[in-house]
Formats: C-alpha cells, sequence, structure tokens
C-alpha cells in the first residue's frame, strides 16, 4: 500500500448501488474521524465514496479483485474497500472478507454479516479493514502478509468465521469465510435482508385488491359464519398455512422467481440453492405481512357491518370478541387465496422489483440473458 505524498490516505469506498451505497455514504461520515482516532501516530485519512456496478457480469473472486484493482490503479486511491450485497462463494464456503495487503484492496461481502446490526458491523469490518492495510505487517513463513485478525468485528454466536488459506496466484493474501449450518444461516438471513421483503407489499397491489374485495365479500356470508364457528384452532392454522403457502408459490412460478443454475458443479449448485431459499423467505415475508394486515382489515371490516342479532339467528351461536377473531382469521385464509389470483395481474417485473434488490435484479437479468456481458 501507498501513502499519497501529502502524507493523508486516501481511502475509497468502492461500493454496488442500492443498499451497498447506502451503507458506505452514511458511513463516510463519521469513518474519516474515526479511522484517524483508532489509528493514533497522528495519521490522516480521506474517504470517498464511489456508486458503480462493479460486479456486474460475474461473480468470480478473482475476476472481482482484478476490477477493484485496476479501478484504484486508475484513480488517487491508496486503500480501496468494495461492498456488494452479492453472497459471494470460494471452494463451497461463504466469502466474508477478502484481503490483499500488496494492493491495499478488500472485498466485503455484505450479506455475511447477517441481517441484524448490519450497518454496526459492515462499518466495524471496514474500519479493521482499513487499519489491516494501512498498518505495519508481519510476514508469514511462506511469505504472505498477515494483518491483525479480522474476527472482531464479524465473530458472532451463530456464524463463526475463520480465515483460509490463497493460493498463491490470487491477488489476495488473506480470507475469511463462513461456512456450515450456521454460516449458511446467516448468509441467508442477510441476503433476505437486502432484498427489503416488506417493499413486496406495495408491488402487489393488484393482488391486494382482490384479496380485500373477496374479504369484504366472504364477511357477509353467512355460510362463512357457519365454517368459521365450526372449526377449530388446528383447522384455522391449517388453513392459514395452506393459503399463505399457495400465495408463496403461485408468485414465484408465475413470476417465474425460481433459480435454475446451468452448471453442474457443487458450487453451482449450492448457490443456486441459497438464492431459492432466499426467494422463498423473501416472498413468505411479504405474503405474511400482507396475512395480517387482511386479518386487521377484515376485523374493523366486521366490527363496523356484522349485526350480533342476524349473526346469532344464522350461526345459532352468540357474537362475541372471539366470533370476530376466528372469522377475521378464516376470511384473511380466503382471501388469500383469492388475492393469489389476483396476483396473475401483476407485472413480472413489478413483482420481481419488489421481491428483489436493485442488484439482484440485475443479476437475474443477465442470467435470462444468457450471461450476458454488462460491462464495456
Amino acid at each position: 500500500m501507498r501513502v499519497s505524498s501529502q502524507g493523508v490516505t486516501v481511502v475509497a469506498l468502492l461500493a454496488d448501488p442500492d443498499a451497498p451505497t447506502e451503507i458506505a455514504q452514511r458511513m463516510a461520515q463519521t469513518l474519516t474521524a474515526r479511522l484517524a482516532d483508532k489509528s493514533g501516530q497522528g495519521r490522516r485519512f480521506d474517504v470517498e465514496v464511489v456508486s458503480e456496478p462493479f460486479t456486474a457480469g460475474t461473480e468470480d473472486l478473482p475476476t472481482l479483485m482484478r476490477r477493484i484493482m485496476d479501478r484504484g490503479r486508475a484513480e488517487n486511491w491508496d486503500i480501496v474497500v468494495a461492498l456488494t450485497d452479492l453472497p459471494l462463494h470460494t471452494h463451497g464456503r461463504k466469502l466474508v472478507v477478502n484481503l490483499s495487503h500488496e494492493h491495499g484492496l478488500a472485498l466485503l461481502s455484505l450479506p455475511s454479516l447477517g441481517g441484524f446490526r448490519l450497518y454496526t458491523r459492515a462499518r466495524r469490518a471496514v474500519e479493521e479493514a482499513v487499519l489491516g492495510l494501512a498498518g505495519p505487517k508481519a510476514t508469514g513463513a511462506e511469505g504472505p502478509p498477515q494483518s491483525q485478525p479480522l474476527l472482531g468485528p464479524f465473530a458472532g454466536r451463530l456464524a463463526p468465521i475463520h480465515p483460509v488459506p490463497v493460493g498463491g496466484e490470487e491477488t489476495a493474501d488473506l480470507r475469511y469465510v463462513v461456512s456450515g449450518p450456521r454460516g449458511y444461516l446467516r448468509v441467508l438471513v442477510g441476503m433476505v435482508r437486502a432484498n427489503r421483503p416488506w417493499r413486496l407489499v406495495p408491488g402487489l397491489s393488484k393482488a391486494l385488491a382482490a384479496a380485500l374485495a373477496t374479504g369484504a365479500v366472504a364477511t357477509v356470508n353467512s355460510t362463512v359464519w357457519t365454517l368459521a364457528e365450526a372449526l377449530s384452532a388446528p383447522r384455522l392454522v391449517i388453513a392459514m398455512i395452506g393459503s399463505v403457502g399457495v400465495m408463496i408459490g403461485w408468485l414465484i412460478v408465475d413470476a417465474q422467481l425460481w433459480h435454475r443454475s446451468a452448471e453442474g458443479s457443487l458450487e453451482a449448485r449450492q448457490r443456486a440453492r441459497l438464492y431459492n431459499a432466499s426467494t422463498v423467505v423473501t416472498v413468505g415475508i411479504g405474503v405474511l405481512v400482507c396475512y395480517v394486515g387482511l386479518m386487521v382489515i377484515n376485523l374493523v371490516w366486521a366490527l363496523f357491518i356484522l349485526n350480533d342479532q342476524v349473526f346469532a339467528s344464522m350461526t345459532r351461536t352468540p357474537l362475541h370478541a372471539t366470533g370476530y377473531w376466528t372469522l377475521s382469521w378464516f376470511v384473511a385464509s380466503v382471501a388469500t387465496v383469492g388475492g393469489a389470483l389476483g396476483s396473475g395481474l401483476e407485472s413480472d417485473e413489478a413483482i420481481r422489483a419488489a421481491a428483489y434488490s436493485k442488484r439482484e435484479q440485475e443479476r437475474r437479468l443477465m442470467l435470462q440473458d444468457d450471461h450476458g456481458d454488462y460491462l464495456a
């Protein structure tokens, strides 16, 4: 790593669009001061944020590191820390960070930090990476430089992080990964957070309109009253699970959200399983939010429209608080099935835009275009 002639270490945060850029811009507001405080010895830092899709067209680690290195050489940067919301893999493991002390480079995969306290973890990870790249390095027995351990900002109860060997022909000289079921879970949660599943709700406007119409009609139907009163709690739970499952499956199939890998390697299959799992969880959270919303709306509608005497005469059961709750619960299940049919009116692009982050949309579009190259 070089240091600029003015004695200021120039740090570039090279961020993929969308969430990584938002995190980098927020981080840059305080990173300069925090790095100066932690480094000591009067060292000064200048932090820049550059937003561009440096991962476009590839998820290959050596290729990404070469891109970052070429980008750093073209600018007056001493250290480059690249942030992406793509889950990156190396030899069947999920990458946390790739470091090159010789070239002053770091590549951080945000999903590996999990879905909770993401900004705080990302900020600590970037700080540790920059200080490790800027600080003195001891040379190991086999030559590659060794930085201070980066376990602090990454490690957690659910996903132990550990270093793995790096091939001599690669740009990186130090790498941390997560592996095993706990690592898989943490990356999955990080991917779901990057997709922001709550955005699926406004993206399903036509489906919600169909569900609300179905619920409004079902609430005043005496046959539905009788069924709701006759159903036990386990059957209501089964109806809920079934309706939510139908909605999730219909959205995934109708919008072609299921990922099929064209490669036959073990790593490609692992990536496909991870992407599909994140799709199911993302869509599932969005559908559950819609379901809860339907329950609340149906409850309010039932409180407003139902008459105690009419209800009792049709069901031979007095209408009480439990009855309102049971009816709203059952109607939400019926309405969700109606919403699944209404979701067919949505465009596939609208559903994908609601279900995935911008970078994930680009990745899936690239796969649909037979792995076309996004770079000039």
